[in-house]
């Protein structure tokens, strides 16, 4: 029983974080050079109103993948289960050091841009705000994979 929910537990957290993940990569390699090519105004509107939705809609979504994958841990570990309980403690600590990126680096800027674009205008520093945003996105790319490929570790070895 406890195995059984172990993998339900892992499948939810893969789910969950798979659509952080595949966020993540269509931010690096599709949304950032596109908005390269655009003014600042622009990249202000667009970015300011991406972020706007996507920080409502995201937090629910990364928190079910983390509380999931802290309780396939836990079971895991409960059941005897090693090498579950070892792949799901370090796809808990990717997750956490990603949120810690994202909370310190990615939303303040995420803030910065939805205010100028509510307000609808164009911060003089749109484009150093961008690339402190861009400068962790690789690093967030990576966490995420780690977490995947942790919980499906933990997934298989249940």
């Amino acid at each position: 029983m406890i195995r059984t929910l172990v993998e339900v537990l892992a499948v939810l957290a893969i789910t969950a974080n798979g659509v952080v993940h595949g966020t993540d990569v269509f931010s690096a390699i599709v949304l950032r050079p596109a908005v390269a090519a655009v003014d600042d105004r622009t990249l202000t509107q667009l970015l300011g109103h991406v972020h706007r939705i996507a920080d409502r809609r995201f937090p629910v979504i990364g928190a079910v993948g983390l509380v999931a994958a802290l309780a396939t841990t836990v079971l895991a570990t409960a059941d005897g289960r090693g090498v579950s309980a070892a792949a799901g403690a370090l796809a808990v600590l990717a997750l956490v050091v990603w949120l810690v990126v994202y909370a310190r680096v990615s939303k303040p800027v995420n803030a910065v841009l939805t205010a100028a674009a509510l307000a609808d205008r164009v911060p003089d520093d749109a484009r150093a705000l961008q690339a402190r945003w861009d400068s962790v996105i690789a690093a967030r790319v990576a966490l995420q994979v780690t977490a995947l490929v942790a919980l499906c570790v933990a997934l298989a070895a249940a």
